[in-house]
């Protein structure tokens, strides 16, 4: 019994100690509160145009991340950027980035990389993922995308639709777009006909 009134009167103290010492919450006190637990409250950090020893040139003050758009700026009136003309909710027609064989081939390497998972290899839905129930994945060969505006598709890219999430944190402007212009060469490959097939070139097609 007198160990657990032992026990009581020095748990009573050392209440009455704390609350002496640091107070209660919200109370004004002349001096500087204890912080046992300070959290966030105070960090270290660099003043601006202070020197840093972190970094090797010793600047503490650092240039913007690339890609970094400032506010305000003219970033979304730019179609290359947006896929929508300038000033419109209307999405481009044709992509701004002109065709050429590193566009094909950069779009091919970034489609297989983030697209062909979901899409298939031949942009016509089957990839693994619908092997493990994911049955809901677009055929990009569907006459209605097929009949898209590149920006409209570059938008999809951007920031997903329906069930896909979108992809503008981790592809760039630039290879959105090339993927695009592959996904084209993809549906053109499938749905095309001779007429679209240069006339020097139709002799070597096979049957």
């Amino acid at each position: 019994m007198r160990y657990w009134v032992t026990f009581f009167l020095v748990f009573f103290i050392a209440i009455l100690a704390v609350v002496g010492l640091a107070g209660f919450r919200g109370e004004k006190m002349r001096h500087t509160p204890i912080e046992i637990f300070p959290d966030m409250d105070r960090q270290p950090k660099v003043r601006p145009e202070a020197p840093s020893l972190f970094f090797p040139d010793g600047k503490g003050s650092r240039l913007p991340v690339a890609g970094t758009v400032a506010r305000g700026s003219h970033y979304l009136d730019n179609p290359l950027n947006t896929g929508l003309i300038t000033g419109t909710t209307n999405f481009i027609e044709n992509s701004p980035i002109p065709l050429t064989a590193q566009v094909m081939a950069r779009g091919k390497e970034r489609y297989q990389i983030t697209c062909l998972p979901c899409h298939g290899p031949l942009a016509d839905g089957n990839g693994i993922t619908k092997k493990y129930g994911m049955a809901v994945v677009a055929n990009l060969h569907d006459k209605r995308i097929v009949a898209m505006a590149d920006g409209e598709i570059f938008r999809t890219i951007s920031y997903g639709k329906n069930l896909m999430g979108g992809y503008a944190a981790n592809v760039t402007v630039e290879d959105r777009w090339n993927i695009v212009a592959y996904l084209r060469a993809l549906q053109l490959a499938r749905l095309g006909g001779i007429n679209d097939v240069p006339a020097d070139l139709r002799a070597g097609l096979k049957p």
